[in-house]
């Protein structure tokens, strides 16, 4: 398989509650209460580590038995700093995350020399943390102004 494009649609409900539709899926991102939201799930911060540690977890389970890990159970901590007067447009920082942290749970029999090598092909083959670690060109294709009825 070569270049895919992936799609997925994002459709604000009530409040801050956002609808996220991607194939047949469909994910609730929403905000806190303390936020304005009514916390029906995570926000979009949260979705972004989460996706950071899912797309980690996913190489490990494909490649496990590339690098002969016998990989018992695997989980990543996750944690990122951002401050939020730039998404308030209080101050010139920026909106987005200014460090993220993450560490690597893995039950496994494999010595210490395997786990390294297995991690650093995690590490490289990511896709969502290739995306965060490199410029990618992102733009708006347009905009659409729905006629009310």
């Amino acid at each position: 398989m070569a270049k895919t494009t992936v799609k997925a649609q994002a459709h604000l409900q009530d409040n801050y509650r956002v609808e996220v539709s991607a194939r047949s899926h469909k994910l609730i991102i929403d905000e806190p209460e303390r936020l304005g939201g009514t916390d029906e799930g995570p926000n979009p911060v949260e979705v972004l580590l989460g996706a950071f540690g899912a797309c980690h977890s996913i190489v490990a389970r494909t490649y496990a038995k590339k690098f002969d890990i016998d990989l018992q159970d695997f989980w990543v901590e996750l944690e990122g700093d951002f401050d939020t007067d730039g998404f308030l447009g209080k101050s010139d920082v920026r909106p987005g995350f200014s460090d993220i942290r993450y560490t690597f749970h893995l039950q496994t029999t494999a010595s210490d020399e395997q786990v390294q090598a297995f991690i650093a092909y995690i590490e490289a083959h990511c896709p969502i943390g290739d995306t965060l670690a490199n410029l990618v060109n992102v733009s708006l294709a347009g905009y659409v102004i729905e006629q009310m009825v």
